[in-house]
This record gives structure tokens, sequence and C-alpha cells, in this order.
């Protein structure tokens, strides 16, 4: 029973499989739009809303160096993701990598991992797109009805439309076709960018050097809001990081680190991509230095515009510069954050049923979700399927609470990924490698040990939330995707022909 729970897929067996007609994708990425794509799904939540919450509680102008610590444990994963992705092109992201490495049942368990991901991850931003398009509208004097614009309507129910539709639309985007979507996505992100960069360029001139001090505050700098009352690395070793001034910047890092989330998306695309041996690895890693960038360059900015302690942890950008005497700018920022927070959402659901779509091809999942559109050439029926639960979900829940769920699956994603990097150089050394991870075996466990320290620092009510979704993982597996699975079916008609004894010929 172990043999078959760690049999692992082989990756010229993977490869092969992509060239099926009937499961076949069509090939129309460029490194530009992987790039595209990796700064579509990065540059939202981060910047338009989460520099204010950690700044205000937890990091202060710090916060920046926030951003970087995040930045180097994600580039750590990259560099593990962009080996991967150019040697083994083939949708899934870590879920295929893992499955040609670790074996079945832990690739299985990452994939499940990755659908909780980036699913949570698409409501949730698109809850927070609905919050913008809510504010647009009532800056132009019409006010939405509680009942149809949030979940907190007189009688405590409500359905949020706008996020909703939202959903429904790019799902039907998505089933047209990659290239389109990479369009829009190209147009989005301009605009997007845009944005960003006026707030940068514009806010230098009313930066004020004293609210820089104290840089790196001595003490948590406000105790109520947001918090991580339960970190583990607290019920470990018996002190709480967010009441130390340096150690307050990982506390950060670990929250703002779902600004990040999405840059693996760009490596389940791998298999729509024209030239995914020299196009992936640019993709990944380029878009993961823009963004960077970016992130640092806002929130020292907004940080130098106005004292951390009296940032919005809603629109701290647009708040900023209300601050300094120009409120026009908010309906401005709101507009780019609203654009913005579109690509992300998209991409996000791209991602999901892209490793929906692995799944299925594998037998893991119905092999009914792996026919792609005799036309558009994409995988219509989950995209469908997904597009419209996460809808429901995204209109009735109120996922906030369960916005660290994405970033611990996350995290574990780039765990699992790291190892096996390590594992495949091992085991097929012989693999031809467009792009080499640098300094195996090193770097990949420093990846592995960057992720688990920001793990650490999520509260505990995150690793409850998760191991329940992992247990209910595990249960599905033994249940449908063991008896399923296509490697395991293959393997036992390959017995019965050694045998002399074709499968089905007899007892």
């Amino acid at each position: 029973m172990s043999s078959t729970l760690f049999r692992t897929k082989n990756v010229e067996q993977s490869i092969l499989d992509t060239e099926e007609p009937e499961h076949a994708l069509k090939k129309s990425l460029s490194a530009l739009d992987l790039t595209v794509f990796g700064v579509g799904v990065i540059i939202g939540t981060g910047i338009f809303v989460l520099t204010g919450t950690v700044a205000k509680n937890d990091a202060g102008p710090s916060v920046a160096l926030s951003f970087v610590v995040s930045g180097v444990v994600c580039a750590l994963a990259a560099l593990c993701y962009a080996e991967f992705a150019s040697t083994v092109p083939v949708a899934g992201s870590a879920y295929t990598f893992s499955y040609a490495s670790l074996g079945e049942l832990p690739a299985w368990i990452i994939g499940w991992d990755l659908v909780l991901e980036f699913a949570l991850g698409t409501a949730v931003v698109a809850v927070g797109w609905s919050g913008y398009i809510a504010s647009l509208l009532e800056n132009a004097g019409w006010q939405v009805p509680e009942a149809i614009g949030t979940r907190g309507g007189a009688d405590g129910f409500g359905f949020d439309i706008f996020a909703a539709a939202l959903v429904l639309v790019l799902t039907a985007i998505l089933v047209v076709g990659m290239k389109l979507s990479a369009r829009v996505t190209s147009v989005v992100v301009a605009i997007k960018v845009t944005v960003v960069l006026v707030v940068i360029i514009a806010g230098i001139f009313f930066i004020n050097s004293d609210n820089y001090s104290p840089f790196i505050p001595e003490s948590k700098p406000q105790e109520a809001g947001r918090s991580l009352d339960s970190p583990l690395i607290q019920l470990m070793f018996g002190w709480a990081p967010a009441d130390f001034g340096v150690m307050g910047i990982f506390t950060a890092a670990s929250v703002v680190f779902f600004a990040y989330i999405g840059f693996d998306v760009v490596a389940t695309a791998a298999e729509e991509t024209k030239n995914p041996q020299r196009d992936m690895p640019r993709g990944i890693l380029g878009s993961l230095i823009i963004c960077t960038t970016l992130y640092v360059a806002v929130s020292i900015v907004v940080t130098g515009m106005q004292h951390y302690s009296e940032l919005s942890v809603d629109a701290p950008l647009a708040d900023a510069f209300k601050a300094v005497g120009h409120p026009w700018f908010a309906g401005f920022i709101s507009f780019g954050a609203a654009v913005g927070l579109t690509t992300v959402c998209m991409i996000l659901l791209l991602g999901q049923t892209r490793v929906f779509f692995a799944m299925s091809r594998d037998g893991l999942l119905p092999r009914f979700f792996s026919r792609v559109h005799p036309r558009f050439r994409t995988p219509h029926r989950p995209t469908i399927l997904l597009g419209v639960i996460i809808a429901i979900v995204a209109g009735f829940t109120p996922l906030e609470e369960l916005a660290a769920l994405v970033n611990i699956g996350t995290l574990f994603a780039f765990v699992l990924v790291a190892i096996s990097v390590i594992i495949l150089r091992r085991t097929r050394p012989d693999l031809p490698r467009a792009f080499r991870t640098p300094w195996v075996p090193v770097l990949p466990i420093v990846s592995v040990l960057a992720s688990l320290w920001l793990m650490l620092n999520l509260p505990a009510e995150t690793w409850v939330r998760f191991a329940i979704w992992m247990a209910i993982g595990v249960v599905v597996y033994f249940l449908y995707g063991r008896s399923h699975s296509r490697l395991g079916r293959h393997e036992e008609t390959t017995i019965d022909e050694v045998k002399g004894q074709p499968r089905g010929q007899g007892g």
C-alpha cells in the first residue's frame, strides 16, 4: 500500500499527456504575457489595503522591510518554481511537480491545498473589489442597497451581487480563451501600474521625514484591531514576536505575504506557454522583482506622508492623500484599486481551474472535467463549475477571518516545491533543465525554513482550519482518487500484461 501511495508519475509521461487531443490546451502565451499575469495577480490587496493594516498594527514604517522579507521568501521559492516549470511544463504547478518527485498522495495533498488557496483567494479579492465599486458609486451619489451590496443588511442577511457578478464575468472570459484573458489582463495591468506609479511619484512631494520616527517601533504600535493573538511561535517559545521591534517586522511579513499570493499562478500556465523552458523563469522572476520594488516604494511613501499610527486600515493610499489636502486622489486611487483587483481575481481563478484540470486528467478527480472545449481549447467544465461555486461563496460568505488560510496554503506549497527540487535532482539528474535553481540543496533548504518561519507566525486557529481541510482531502483521496488514479490503473494493466493475462480476460 505504501508503494501505491508514493508512486510517482514519470515526467516524460506527464508531458505526453498534454499532447492528447481531447486534453491538449492551446499554447498562446509569451514571456511578456506571463510577466503581465504575474504583475496582474500580485499587485492588488497588498498595496491597496495591507500596507496600512500592518504598519498600524505591527511594524510601523518598517513595513517596507516586511515586504522585503516576504519578497525574499517568495524569491527563494520562485527559483525552485522556475526550475520545475521549465523542466515539467505541465498545468498544475506545485501539484504536478510533487507528483513527479514526492508521489501521488503528497501530490493530492498539495493539489487539494491549492484548490483551497486559489478558491478562497478569488472570493476574498472579489469581496474587496465589490467594496471599492460600492465606494465609487457612493462618491458618484448612488447609494447601493445593503441587501445586494453587502452581507450586513438590516435583517443580517444579504448577497454581494457585485462580487458574484465579477466572478461570473471573469469565468466567461477564461472559458473563451487564454489569449483574450492575456489581452484583458495587459490593459488592466497597465492601468493599475500607472495608478501605483502616480501614487509613488506624487507622494514623494508630501513626505514628512518626522513620520519615519520611530522607523522600527519598540513595541506593538496598536494593541487594538487586527492582531495575531495566538501565533504558534509564542506557544512554542514563550514570547510574542509582535512585542519586539525587529520581530514585529517578521510578524508583519507573515501578514503582507498575502500581497504576494499568486506569483506561483504563473507556473500553472506552463502548458499554455509557447516556449516554457525559456519563458517560465522569465515570467516568474520578472513579475516578482517588479512587484517587490513597487511594494517597497509605496510603503515608504505612504508611511512618510502620514504617521503610521494614523493610517487607514481600509484605504491607506487614498486617506494618506486626504491627510495632505488632496482628497481628489481618493477617487483616482479607488478606481485603480478596483481595476487592479479585477486581474487578481481572474488570475487566481485561472490558477485554480488549471490545478483542478490537471488532477482530473490524472484521474484523481472525475475525468469529465479534463475535456477541453473543442473550439477555445480551454478547460471549460471545471472553469464553469468552480466559477459558479466561488461566485456563490463570494456572494454569501464573510471571508475576512479565513484569509490567513490562503497564506498558510501557499507557504505549504512552497515547502513541498523546494523539497521536490532536491528529490528530483537526485532521482532524475538526466532531465534537461533549461533553468537550474542555484546552490542546491542549500537554497531549497533555506526556502523551506523561511516558509516554515512565516507559517509559525500565523494564528494557531489558522493551523487548525488548515488541518481540517487537509483531513477532508485525505478522506476524499482514499474514497475516490486512489482507486481512480490513471497512473494506478496503468500500473495494474501493465502487471496483468506481464503475467500474460490482459485485464478483464478472466479470473
